[in-house]
Parts: structure tokens; sequence; C-alpha cells
């Protein structure tokens, strides 16, 4: 059997696509970190995998320039660790000699900042589209049923137009191929109802491309997650909020907005779709507001003199 390095890596990267249900786009990734290591160690078969070779390739990540010509940030630095640590994985699980992946330590990082929005700049940007038309209707389906259900921008874009809006919870298929149930606000559902009542087309996509956003597409109507990404974009312009307005950042309001009303943190995961628990801790310590008034109300009531 060939432990040709490349050869191994491609076989890798097919298990991550058909065994783990990873994305197209996750497999890239991989490739390109893995692809950076092999070339940059010259390493040929797993075993010339090292402690020091490991080492090297750190030194060089940390010395790399970056977007806009700062140092490659830790994080970045730290994918292209995961996606190394996660073939040694793949190696030992076929009893392959290499290092083993409880070597590879990732990069200290520092706590993740999260972009919030407040709850009145919601407001203000869940009701920017104004119109009766196709577009409008679709845009303010778009953004109620974003913050809804919390759903990262590839997934709502992925949806078929044959959702049941008799019901208000929706069955998705999220990261790693793994169904979870969300839920549609009353808001959601009525904006849905509206923008569908007025679609005269065939198209089996929930969200489409109007006008001239199909740039004379020949394929399946299909809104792409980077032309929603420029309708939150456009609409948080509107609505007047000088901060950057993305999807995700719709999703750190729905989280935050559950946990700020009482929500338990593992209902939260659940609902985000986490896979770990600890990616959804980083939204508590924007949510324990009341610790100031604690603080205020019960420390150091000592009577003065």
């Amino acid at each position: 059997m060939s432990h040709n390095i490349y050869d191994l890596k491609r076989q890798f990267l097919e298990h991550l696509e058909i065994e783990k249900g990873r994305s197209l786009h996750t497999v890239s990734n991989y490739d390109r970190y893995l692809s950076k290591f092999i070339e940059f160690s010259t390493i040929k078969k797993p075993s010339d995998i090292t402690d020091d070779v490991v080492r090297e390739f750190r030194l060089w990540l940390n010395r790399r320039k970056g977007v806009g010509g700062g140092a490659l940030s830790k994080k970045t630095q730290n994918y292209h660790l995961i996606a190394l640590r996660g073939f040694l994985k793949y190696l030992h699980r076929r009893e392959i000699k290499t290092l083993s992946p409880d070597r590879i330590d990732l990069a200290k990082t520092g706590d993740r900042d999260l972009d919030l929005i407040s709850i009145e700049e919601l407001t203000r940007l869940l009701q920017a589209p104004q119109g009766e038309g196709l577009k409008e209707r679709r845009d303010k389906a778009l953004l109620e049923l974003l913050f809804s259900t919390g759903m990262r921008i590839s997934e709502l874009c992925s949806l078929s137009r044959s959702i049941d809006l008799s019901r208000d919870e929706l069955s998705i298929r999220g990261k790693g191929e793994k169904v979870r149930l969300v839920f549609i606000s009353k808001e959601a559902r009525e904006a849905l109802k509206r923008y569908l009542e007025k679609r005269i087309d065939l198209d089996e996509a929930l969200f489409i491309p109007i006008g001239r956003e199909t740039s004379g597409k020949e394929a399946e109507l299909r809104l792409t997650p980077r032309s929603a990404q420029r309708i939150v974009k456009h609409y948080a312009l509107e609505a007047g909020i000088d901060k950057k307005v993305t999807p995700h950042v719709i999703r750190h309001s729905f989280a935050t907005d559950l946990l700020q009303n009482g929500a338990d943190i593992r209902s939260v995961q659940v609902l985000l779709g986490h896979a770990n628990i600890t990616t959804t801790q980083v939204y508590t310590h924007v949510t324990d507001t009341h610790l100031k008034d604690i603080h205020k109300n019960f420390h150091n009531k000592r009577k003065k003199e």
C-alpha cells in the first residue's frame, strides 16, 4: 500500500467529504492548509512528520504576513494546525506510522470578541425593508427568518420553498450534515407568507435572486450566501447602523437575546447547532449584564460612620 503523502492527503480529503460529511468549502480549506504544510516541510511520507518539522512549520506560520501586511493571526495559524491534527488522527486510525496528533497544541488566543448590535438597532434593521415588491418582501422574510431561527447563512440559502408554514418549526440540515430543529416566529412566518404569495416562478429554492442579482445565470436560481450578506449590509446602512452587520451578527443577536431572557446555555447550544458547548459559552460574558447591579447592590455594605 502506498504511503505517499500526496496520495494519503487525497484519501483524507475524500474521507472528510464522504464519511464525515464535511462541505466542499471545508474540504477545500483543509486541502489548502495541508498543502502549505507539505510544501514547506518537503516531507515525502507520514513518518517524516516529527516534532521538529511541526515546530519549524509553526515558526514559519508565526512569521508570515497576513492580509494587510500584519502578522498572521493566531486564529488563522490554528486553522493550519487543526487541519494537520485531523490528518494525523486519520493516519493513526489507519495504523500508519506518523507523529501522534496529541503532539499538536494550538496557539493561545485571546477571548473572542463578538460583533453585536443593540436591540434598537436590530429592530431598525428588521423594519428596514419597505415596499410591496417581490424584492422587498423577500428581504423582509430573509431578515426575520435569520433572527427567528439563528440559522447560519449557508443553511438559510439552502432552504426549499416547500416548507410547511402552518407549523412554527422546521428541520434543517446544518454543519456536518447534522439535522436540527429551528423555530419560526409569528413575524417571520407572516413575512414568508407574504413573500411566497408574490412568487410566480416555479423555482424550488426558498430565497432566489431577483433582477440584476441573477447575473444572467441559467442554472437553478438560488440566492448565494454572498448575495445574502450584501442584502444584510444594504439594510444595515438603510437603518443607519454604523457598525459592520453581517448574517452572523444576526445569529449572535439570536443567541444573546435568548440568554438575556433566561434561556439556559445548553438549549441555546442545541438551537445554534454547536457541536461543543464551549463554542456557545462565548456568549455568556456579554449577557451577564445583571452582575453590575448585583455588585452595586450587595458589595461593601459596611456602615459608614
